[in-house]
Order: structure tokens, then sequence, then C-alpha cells
């Protein structure tokens, strides 16, 4: 699962062909960089130095030289190298271009979960991340739950290693490629059916072959918007207009 990374870097570095970056903004919640008329999501990390020796010299530098900051265990350089990676990557995906929208009343950050409730009903599912207001929304479904800054009901998230492996669903943020987990997470969970999901993700067909089942991710509605979003420390108001969550299933 190593070769997880040489070959999401390769993928970049053909989509991006070299092509400096634009604007890179490092939020509270996200961060963002832009590629050409592309823009790319990564979570960002919770703490992060006041100071940041690189600041005021990303944007113009050419992708190639960032997007292998996504194996820095630096956080914040790892964030800014997710971003451009899918800032590379997404701008002309077929993969994203083929997912379909999801739509529905609930707020966009929870359309996936309410997408497949319906499907889980006697299934032993977990969450790879704390999604604000899924304890509400699935309130008489039992999960499992993993943080890594756990929150009332959330599991530790060493709990992995002892429950993924009996799951039947598991849902994996994306931002888990960040921080260097998701290897890991997709061993543990190689007898469910995986949702990979969340603004970070890098739309690629080819996930299939590392046990991804669905790709959830976003397809951005308006650029200033999420700018502005990202910029003004916006959590999920990214997703009330400036993107929209769309779904690919990868074996349909």
């Amino acid at each position: 699962m190593n070769g997880l990374y040489d070959w999401l870097l390769e993928h970049a570095a053909a989509a991006a062909r070299d092509e400096p970056v634009g604007r890179v903004c490092l939020g509270l919640n996200w961060t963002l960089a832009e590629v050409g008329d592309g823009l790319g999501f990564a979570f960002s990390p919770r703490q992060v130095p006041r100071t940041l020796s690189w600041a005021g010299t990303l944007g113009g530098q050419a992708s190639d030289r960032l997007c292998p900051w996504l194996l820095s265990w630096d956080a914040a350089e790892a964030a800014v190298g997710l971003a451009v990676v899918n800032a590379g990557i997404n701008r002309s995906s077929p993969c994203l271009r083929q997912a379909q929208p999801l739509l529905g009343e609930v707020p966009g950050h929870l359309r996936v979960f309410a997408h497949f409730r319906p499907q889980l009903d006697g299934q032993k599912v977990a969450v790879i991340g704390h999604y604000p207001g899924l304890e509400t929304l699935w309130h008489d479904f039992p999960y499992w739950c993993f943080e890594r800054q756990p929150q009332d009901g959330d599991l530790p998230d060493a709990a992995v290693e002892y429950l993924l492996p009996e799951a039947d669903w598991v849902f994996i943020t994306a931002s888990s490629l960040a921080n260097k987990t998701l290897p890991r997470l997709l061993e543990l969970s190689s007898r469910a059916r995986v949702v990979l999901m969340g603004p970070s993700l890098p739309w690629i067909y080819e996930w299939r072959r590392f046990g991804v089942n669905y790709l959830a991710g976003v397809r951005v509605q308006d650029a200033r918007a999420a700018h502005q979003v990202v910029a003004e420390g916006g959590g999920t108001r990214l997703f009330a207009g400036p993107v929209e969550y769309a779904l690919l299933a990868l074996d349909s």
C-alpha cells in the first residue's frame, strides 16, 4: 500500500503538466490551491505554527514542486501538497464528470450518509472522522465513529486496528491521505464496502485497485465563493453553494 502515494503523484504530474500554482490559502478548516482553472481542497490541520517559513512563496511555483509536499510529515505542508494534487487532477477528471450530484434536504456535507442509509440496516458500519450532525441524522442507527480528537460518542483512532476488520461498510475521509493513515485504513477495510469521501478526494477511477468501491467528493460550483469561504474560515458553509457533493460507484 506504500505505492499508493507514488501512484497518486504520477497522476498529479500527468494532469498538472508542470503548470504554475496560482493562489494558495491555508484556511482554518480548508486549504485551497489553484492550478490553471482548477481548484483543489484539503482539510487544514488542526494545529499550525503561527509563522510559516514559506508563506508568500508558493504562488507561481511549478505544481510538480509542491505536489510532493503531500509526502511531508509536516501537517501544513502535507495539506498544501494534497490541495495542489487535487487542483491538477480534478479540474479535468473524466471520473468527476461522470459522477452524479447528490441532492436532498439534508445539509450538503451529510448527503453521502443520507444516500447510503437505506443500504445499511443490519450492517456493521464505521465512519472515519467526525462529521457534524451525523449523530442526529443517524440517531436511530448504531455505527462506529473513529476520530483522532474524539468527541462524545466517538472512539479513538487507535480502535480501528481492532474494529475495522469486522465492518461491512467503511466511510473514510480523504483527508486521511494527508495524515498518511489511508493505506492502513484500506488494508483494515479489505472485506468491507468502502466509500472514500470528502473535498480532499482526488477523482481517479483506479481507486478500485486499493479496495475503494465508491467515490464521494465535491464539484466546484462557484470558484469565487469557494475562495471566500475558505479565506474567511468557513467549514460546512463550503457545501452551501460553492461546491456540491457528487457520487460515483467504481464497481457498477
